[in-house]
């Protein structure tokens, strides 16, 4: 028989491996451009995870598989993401220190915005695309805002759909009893 620290340690080992696999397989299948739940499942293990620091691995672990099936970026983009991919596990464990869903709206909409700026910024300053000047930075900027409103639009549904399954999953028992 298990213990009921050992048995957590294990939910929370499965709950990872779930969260990864599921980052993996939504970037790997055909998907809307800048829709993915990756910065949802981030933020959701930040937020649940007993051991907060398991939560960096689940956005890193995610990108670091499926970039092994998708085309190669320069490496210098590519470390941006990786940061900023970081940012809502942090922005979730931040977040434990409050109750409610306002916490982790606002972590999650602020963690898409510098998602945003972070990546296109990388992009102007280590890809050809675009002049290294004041104009080059604006029209990355500007090319790159109709995938704002699906980032963050995504982000929010992805954690609605985490957090409304988690919340669901708790109160199973409530839920069967209505039934």
């Amino acid at each position: 028989m298990l213990t009921k620290t050992r048995a957590d340690f294990l939910m929370e080992v499965a709950l990872i491996a779930f969260l990864i696999a599921f980052d993996v397989i939504a970037r790997a299948l055909p998907h809307v451009p800048g829709v993915w739940p990756m910065a949802a499942t981030a933020l959701f293990a930040g937020r649940v995870l007993k051991i907060p620091a398991l939560a960096l691995i689940v956005p890193i672990a995610a990108v670091a598989l499926s970039d092994a099936a998708l085309p190669e970026d320069d490496w210098r983009v590519m470390a941006v993401v990786y940061a900023t991919v970081l940012v809502p596990a942090f922005a979730g464990i931040l977040a434990r220190r409050w109750r409610g869903a306002f916490p982790v709206v606002t972590a999650m909409v602020s963690s898409s915005l510098i998602f945003f700026v972070a990546t296109n910024f990388a992009v102007w300053a280590f890809n050809d695309m675009y002049p290294m000047t004041w104009n080059g930075l604006v029209q990355c900027y500007v090319a790159a805002l109709p995938f704002l409103d699906r980032t963050v639009i995504g982000d929010l549904i992805w954690t609605g759909v985490l957090f409304g399954s988690a919340w669901l999953v708790q109160h199973r028992p409530v839920l069967r009893k209505a039934f």
